[in-house]
């Protein structure tokens, strides 16, 4: 496990050192649940690499339409579970997508996989975890953002137990 983690630290790391992208911050609650059944509830703390460089072009070249990319993160709760994890986004400007003009809200999802550590957290039942997210963020006056996030974390059934795990969290979006 520790190469592993050396390894996606190492990419995270000389890949931010060339090329552009931007530094997500997140705070947030760690397995929300809407229907009163959370049991293991506590802060997520959230670190995210997106890259500017496109992995792959889907749609016509005139449309802009679907870059994805990659982003490498981690995420730490104080009950001491980790997450490090790589995997591909795309965003979209809202406005474009609506109405042809650009505003300055973006609807980001994204699809990643990572090492999870329990600590003293919830068992999620494997270490291998997959990660889906929905972020809506709104760009302020200095290309910064500010979003709210949905995630979901789960080991796909690879293990025996699979409870997975929601995450609500707010960020803070530095380009450069």
């Amino acid at each position: 496990m520790l190469k592993v983690i050396s390894g996606i630290l190492i990419f995270l790391f000389s890949t931010s050192a060339i090329s552009k992208g931007t530094n997500v911050f997140g705070l947030g609650v760690y397995d929300v649940k809407f229907d009163g059944s959370e049991k293991n509830q506590s802060m997520d703390f959230r670190y995210e690499f997106r890259s500017d460089v496109a992995l792959l072009d889907i749609g016509p070249k005139e449309d802009n339409f679907f870059f994805l990319k990659p982003f490498f993160g981690l995420e730490y709760t104080n009950d001491r579970a980790s997450y490090f994890l790589t995997g591909i986004y795309f965003e979209d400007n809202l406005g474009e997508l609506f109405e042809g003009n650009k505003s300055k809200y973006f609807f980001t999802p994204s699809f990643g996989v990572g090492v999870y550590n329990d600590g003293a957290g919830k068992k999620l039942g494997n270490e291998i975890q997959f990660r889906t997210s929905f972020e809506l963020s709104y760009e302020l006056k200095n290309n910064n953002r500010i979003g709210i996030s949905f995630s979901h974390i789960s080991n796909a059934n690879l293990g025996d137990k699979n409870p997975g795990v929601e995450i609500l969290s707010f960020s803070y979006h530095i380009p450069y």
